[in-house]
């Protein structure tokens, strides 16, 4: 396999845009990408397009990357559709690094592009609560409320999600000991983290006292805890080394691509996660310990606790601990989700994973102004997708360097 480097990468800004049309959104960051990359839309050989929701939320189908980029003037290339729930972009970055690491073309394109607000906000809470197992949605709903003394509201009022996620943080609080108050802890970390990002949708800061007293969504995520549904597109130019060379001098190399999916497993065996993380450590021939920074799939502030334990940022059960510490924070020993993450950057679920390597991008070219981590050489990101079974339907691990 050959070495593949990151040269252009564009984000807009997260949020709510009932004005704007994924091709709007599209064009503004294929172009960015472009013009950071140094290299036209000629030079594209394929592109691949992360979306999950276009279907449920604006109709629009089956050929959603062609219609995208025919519509800014991009044609006549290989165009793949890459729908993986909120792990979609992700997917596509996998796909176009594939392409460029065998060897089958030079430069590639990885796209995504969200849409998630609607004036009815059912549609919204649809598409989202459509990435589980559907013949079980009702089972779900009624387990998770079961589980929290039957509190209604589950797919209606609230994402689904946001349920199945307080599952998690609930066990995690009976195995470990974790508090709600360390849950709060990477809220307010990761709110203060976006107030210094102008991409994020959200920019406010919060004292622990404020995200512990935001209205209460489900047991123990308060409102602040948790991710916001909006509107946004990220994109990424991947080269050869041969070319990468010749764009620019500062590639960021992709030392680790990884799409993983869930499986039956017995209590104790590794889970989603944890083998995604050693996947991508294997791949790259590093360990937790020479990660600078980090960007996960905090979609509420429990998932990221979590994932510092499955990602081998600390040992299991001890990501209160790691939070409590500090060294997740800006400063900290390793920085997690500089961009204030899903909790504050915002969660257009086709465009998650991109913005995260677009972040890591960033990091690594030291280009990521006041929340910019010193130093950072090595960045892993981690999105996760859908729920089945009690854990994500999918994981994509990516690492990148120097």
């Amino acid at each position: 396999m050959r070495k593949v480097a990151v040269v252009g990468a564009d984000m807009t800004r997260f949020g709510k845009f009932l004005d704007r049309g994924l091709k709007d959104l599209a064009r503004e960051v294929v172009e960015g990408a472009l013009a950071t990359a140094g290299t036209a839309k000629s030079s594209l050989q394929v592109a691949v397009v992360g979306n999950a929701a276009a279907g449920l939320i604006t109709g629009q189908e089956m050929v959603r990357a062609e219609v995208m980029l025919r519509d800014m003037g991009i044609g006549g290339i290989p165009m793949l559709n890459a729908e993986n729930a909120c792990a979609s972009s992700s997917t596509a970055f996998h796909l176009a690094w594939l392409y460029v690491a065998s060897g089958m073309y030079d430069v590639a394109l990885a796209l995504g592009v969200e849409k998630l607000y609607h004036t009815d906000k059912q549609r919204s809470f649809d598409a989202i609560g459509s990435a589980v197992d559907v013949e079980l949605t009702e089972q779900m709903v009624a387990e998770a409320q079961a589980d929290q003394g039957g509190v209604a509201g589950a797919g209606s009022s609230r994402s689904l999600f946001m349920d199945l996620y307080a599952a998690i943080a609930r066990d995690h609080m009976r195995r470990y000991g974790t508090t709600k108050e360390q849950f709060a802890r990477v809220a307010v970390k990761n709110h203060f983290n976006g107030s210094l990002n102008p991409h994020a949708q959200y920019r406010e800061r919060y004292s622990l006292e404020e995200v512990l007293a935001s209205p209460l969504i489900t047991e123990p995520l308060t409102r602040l805890m948790c991710s916001p549904i909006g509107d946004g597109a990220a994109a990424l130019v991947l080269c050869s080394e041969e070319k990468a060379r010749q764009l620019t001098t500062k590639p960021v190399w992709v030392r680790a691509s990884v799409l993983t999916s869930g499986e039956d497993h017995s209590p104790g065996q590794p889970g989603l996660g944890e083998r995604s993380g050693a996947a991508a450590y294997a791949m790259a021939s590093l360990t937790p310990e020479d990660v600078d920074v980090a960007e996960v799939h905090d979609a509420t502030a429990s998932a990221e606790l979590i994932l510092c334990e499955e990602m081998g940022f600390c040992p299991p059960g001890e990501g209160g601990r790691l939070i409590d510490s500090g060294d997740t924070s800006l400063g900290g020993k390793l920085p997690v989700n500089p961009s204030g993450g899903l909790i504050s950057k915002g969660h257009p679920i086709g465009a998650t994973g991109a913005a995260q390597i677009y972040e890591a991008f960033l990091q690594l070219r030291g280009e990521a102004g006041e929340r910019q981590v010193a130093g950072a050489k090595v960045a892993l990101t981690e999105n996760s997708g859908g729920m089945m079974r009690g854990e994500n339907a999918v994981a994509s691990v990516h690492i990148l360097s120097l």
